[in-house]
Parts: C-alpha cells; sequence; structure tokens
C-alpha cells in the first residue's frame, strides 16, 4: 500500500513480503519450542488496545486517525517484533512460543475486540478469523515452521545459510524502512503533532506496561514489552481495506508503524547493553517461567 504515490504500490508490497518472509524463515531457523504467561497475553492483548483508547481521546486526536491508532493497538504479533526482541536479549524459547502464541489468538482476539470498537464508534466494521487465519498463516506461521522443519531436518545446511538468510532479512528490511520513509514522511508531517505524540505515547506505555507485566526475568521482561509496543500493521490494514475505511485510517496506520519504530529503538539499545552487562547476549536466557 502506497499512500504518495512516490513509491509505486506493487514495488512496496512485493519488497515488505520478501522481508517478513525472510525475517521470519531466519528466526523460524533458531526456534527452541518453550512457554509462555497469561500476564503477557494481557499487557499485548487487552491493556495495550485499552491505552490507546485512552490516549487517542485524551489528545484529542481526529476521528479518523484515532481509528486508525486504535486499529493498530488491536493488531498484535508484528512479525518483525520477534526478531527485535531476540536481538536485544529476549528468551529465546519464551519469545517465539509468545509470538505464535500472539498470532494465533490475534485470530479470536481482533473480531471480538472490532465489535466492541462499532459500539464506541458507532461502526459497522467487521473482519472474519478466517481472513485473520490465512494472513498469519502465510506471513507468520509458514516460514516460522519452515525455518524450524530446516533447523530439525538439516543442521548442517542451517548452520552455512543461516548467517546468509539473517544478512538477506536484514538487507529487505532496511529497503523496506527507506522506501516507508520515502512514501510515508509526507503523511507523517500532514498528520499533525498530535497524532504524533500520541503514538509515542501509546508505544512507550505499551513498553513500560510490558516490561513490568514480563516477570522477574529480564528476557522475559525484554520479550513482552517488545511485543507489546510492536504492532501489525499487516493485519490492521487488512481490517482497514475489507471493511472499506477512509483513507486517512490506512494513513494513519502506517504513520504508526514509522513513529513506533523509532520510538522503541531506545529501550532495545538498553536491554541489549543490559544483557551485554549481565553477561552477554542470549546464552543467559537459559530457562523462562
Amino acid at each position: 500500500m502506497s499512500l504518495s504515490g512516490t513509491i509505486p504500490a506493487l514495488l512496496f508490497t512485493v519488497v515488505a513480503a520478501a522481508a517478513i518472509f525472510t525475517v521470519m524463515l531466519d528466526v523460524g531457523l533458531g526456534i527452541e519450542i518453550g512457554e509462555f504467561r497469561a500476564r503477557a497475553l494481557f499487557a499485548v492483548l487487552i491493556a495495550v488496545p485499552a491505552l490507546a483508547l485512552l490516549v487517542g481521546q485524551a489528545f484529542d486526536v481526529p476521528r479518523d486517525a484515532e481509528i486508525g491508532i486504535v486499529l493498530m493497538a488491536i493488531s498484535p504479533g508484528a512479525p518483525v517484533a520477534l526478531r527485535r526482541s531476540l536481538g536485544a536479549g529476549g528468551h529465546r524459547s519464551f519469545a517465539p512460543a509468545l509470538q505464535i502464541l500472539v498470532a494465533l489468538v490475534a485470530v479470536a482476539s481482533m473480531p471480538l475486540w472490532i465489535a466492541a470498537l462499532n459500539e464506541v464508534y458507532a461502526g459497522s466494521a467487521s473482519i472474519s478469523p478466517g481472513r485473520l487465519a490465512r494472513q498469519v498463516l502465510v506471513a507468520q506461521l509458514m516460514p516460522l515452521a519452515l525455518g524450524i522443519v530446516i533447523r530439525r531436518t538439516a543442521p548442517l545446511l542451517t548452520a552455512r545459510f543461516e548467517p546468509l538468510i539473517y544478512r538477506l532479512g536484514t538487507l529487505l528490511l532496511i529497503l523496506l524502512l527507506v522506501l516507508a520513509l520515502i512514501d510515508v514522511a509526507p503523511v507523517v508531517v500532514e498528520s499533525g503533532p498530535r497524532v504524533a505524540l500520541a503514538v509515542v505515547c501509546i508505544t512507550a506505555l505499551a513498553i513500560a506496561v510490558g516490561h513490568l507485566l514480563g516477570g522477574p526475568e529480564p528476557a522475559t521482561r525484554t520479550a513482552v514489552a517488545i511485543s507489546s509496543a510492536a504492532r501489525n500493521a499487516g493485519l490492521a490494514l487488512l481490517v482497514a481495506t475489507l471493511n472499506p475505511a477512509p483513507p486517512a485510517v490506512g494513513r494513519t496506520v502506517l504513520v504508526y508503524v514509522v513513529i513506533s519504530a523509532f520510538t522503541l529503538i531506545p529501550y532495545v539499545i538498553w536491554r541489549r547493553r543490559a544483557g551485554h552487562v549481565a553477561g552477554g547476549g542470549h546464552e543467559q536466557n537459559a530457562t523462562a517461567e
């Protein structure tokens, strides 16, 4: 989806799909089956949407922008969140398990949230669990499963190609970011300071809530905080497109993606440094509660 017309929509879509698939495949190559917590699900699926509703009204953002913000807040399981979580010291087994669980639960939670928001905004939006399930399956679960299968059946092949896939995923993400910045920059300016400040506030609150509810272990705190803050633009845009929503809603979704990504950077840097001080990297993440 290209909004300003600077970047062709097809190019943007192809790069986004390739980046997400490659990143999820790379993460799948390193997955160990782990555990999860109810508090983590509460933070990701309930606390963040509730905070978005409160912040959107407190900042008095335009109605369409508020809908776009809330739509992002009810769309959990951003594919790149797992990679950022692991890179910041998130638990090597807990973080992937949480990502998979959140993606699956979103199939049920999003229709429920949309039904509730129809009451708030006097709307008539809807989304079928089947459409959500297909999106989650193709964008996340398939490449993750492929990576897990390759790791288990061909460990030597995994050891050889995993660094290459990691670098390819990184390059694709950088390309996607550059395209997004070129295409969304005018939209960010047009959206106004209240929308930007609201997104920053929601992201910061999501990080704080996720960190607090992530448990006593630093690595699981990191995983829950990043999973709470990083929302799934693909699911949000799917809902906006199918209903269909006003153009301002879709523009706000992309503005949210860009601003929240930059808001999350200081936390990622802090957790990465804290992990190195505590003993370095992912080796300290031996167990989760």
